[in-house]
């Protein structure tokens, strides 16, 4: 996406806009102004041409969208503990954000959850990061 690209939107028609959007992503234009149209071109652009959103940045905007639950963020130095079955578990996150639990490097704090109780947990949600949105 070059700037000359980005300026070439502006004199473009609604008409123009809606058929650019068909072309590029294959779906019907949805039903915005042509300025919000204008930005959504660009940021569909960009985001094919650097490789768009994270996983993660997409999971937190769909959690968002839904309004049901927020999770909190977890920082560099944090650490967390929780009791199951009488055992207390304490999971650092390093300076280098990587997960450290039992002497373990871990991805994920899912993952460490699931570890200690069996199952599959929200590893946010069994270390009391995640909660309903009203909370």
């Amino acid at each position: 996406m070059t700037d000359r690209q980005i300026t070439a939107l502006e004199g473009m028609s609604s008409g123009a806009l809606k058929a650019e959007w068909q072309r590029l992503t294959g779906t019907p234009a949805p039903r915005i102004s042509p300025s919000m149209m204008r930005l959504a071109l660009a940021f569909e652009w960009q985001s094919r041409k650097h490789g768009g959103l994270s996983r993660q940045l997409q999971q937190k905007l769909a959690q968002l969208a839904a309004g049901k639950t927020r999770t909190s963020e977890v920082k560099a130095g944090t650490r967390l503990v929780r009791e199951w079955n009488g055992v207390t578990h304490v999971v650092t996150i390093g300076e280098d954000r990587i997960i450290r639990w039992n002497g373990g490097e871990w991805r994920s704090l899912s993952e460490v959850a699931r570890t200690i109780t069996g199952t599959r947990w929200s590893g946010p949600a069994f270390f009391g990061l995640k909660q309903k949105a009203g909370a």
